[in-house]
């Protein structure tokens, strides 16, 4: 993984991180359903233009109904599932949550591919998610049925994130990052519309939530899904989806800057050991040992300096 990659995980990272927060806002209002529906029509629409701007025709309906299991894996199920989970948790809290889908993507690698985690990884994962518990000092919230049922459904989300990155690197292999984008919201926006129509919003639209569901579809959907498209095919599924061990410092950040929850100290403790995890996850060298030449050295041929 060059910086290149880690510069786009950060970035990456706090559009999703932005996510919670304005999934926080327009929850409330639209609904769970309704929004998540606005969310990728909206994003579909907005890549479809990028498309035909920058003169791409993508190639979606060959794939059709890998596209409907991408968009219900990696869209509906958990976007909804999420937003219904803000209905009484934090947008911290949530994040928090979501940081457990590389722990999931590895399980699922090692379960399905046996793909060895190797002793490396299982620290790094265990470090992030022990970065993500001292996170979660700050985000107090009240106990209940409501509240224990949203866990399960952040923890439940987050699983299917874990499956569809997977799901990518098996069914999508050589295809565009702006074909897999544009495939995988056309199909969650299909799937969800049934839905939505049974879950209209019961109230106008505040400014605020209108907003929310803009930023929402166009930065931390169309944009942040090219991004992390990019990175699945670069880096790999596991690589890609340990970002999420950066999205509950960004939204937590982003959500006492904007809502106004509570933070801690134990921010930049938590920061540093997220980070770390980072590091292991993804076998980042800050040094690399340079290569020995293979050359004999002697006369007229130079050795390594």
């Amino acid at each position: 993984m060059n910086g290149k990659n880690v510069i786009m995980l950060i970035v990456l990272a706090s559009m999703w991180g932005a996510s919670f927060l304005f999934m926080r806002v327009a929850a409330p209002v639209f609904g769970p359903v309704f929004t998540t529906e606005l969310r990728v029509a909206i994003a579909a629409a907005a890549l479809l233009v990028y498309a035909g701007a920058s003169g791409h025709r993508p190639a979606i309906l060959r794939q059709w109904k890998q596209y409907l299991v991408l968009g219900g894996l990696n869209a509906a199920i958990p976007f909804s599932l999420i937003c219904l989970a803000e209905l009484h948790l934090t947008a911290s809290l949530a994040a928090i949550l979501n940081a457990t889908t590389p722990l999931f993507a590895a399980l699922i690698g090692w379960g399905i591919d046996r793909k060895p985690l190797g002793w490396g990884k299982i620290a790094g994962l265990l470090l992030g998610l022990t970065g993500v518990v001292i996170l979660m000092g700050w985000s107090p919230v009240g106990y209940g049925t409501w509240v224990y049922a949203s866990v399960a459904f952040s923890l439940l989300a987050a699983l299917t994130y874990g499956l569809a990155g997977h799901y990518t690197q098996r069914a999508f292999k050589g295809v565009k990052p702006l074909d897999m984008a544009i495939g995988q919201q056309l199909g969650a926006a299909v799937l969800l519309l049934p839905l939505a129509l049974v879950f209209l919003p019961e109230q106008a639209p505040t400014a605020n939530a209108v907003y929310s569901v803009l930023a929402l579809s166009l930065i931390c959907t169309s944009l942040a899904y090219l991004i992390f498209f990019r990175l699945v095919s670069q880096v790999g599924p596991i690589k890609t989806l340990s970002v999420t061990f950066l999205v509950p410092v960004f939204g937590t950040v982003w959500g006492a800057l904007f809502l106004g929850e509570q933070l801690h100290v134990n921010t930049v403790v938590g920061l540093f050991i997220i980070l770390g995890s980072i590091t292991l996850v993804n076998e980042i060298r800050v040094f690399k040992r340079r290569p020995k030449s293979i050359l004999p050295t002697g006369r007229g041929i130079r050795g390594d300096r």
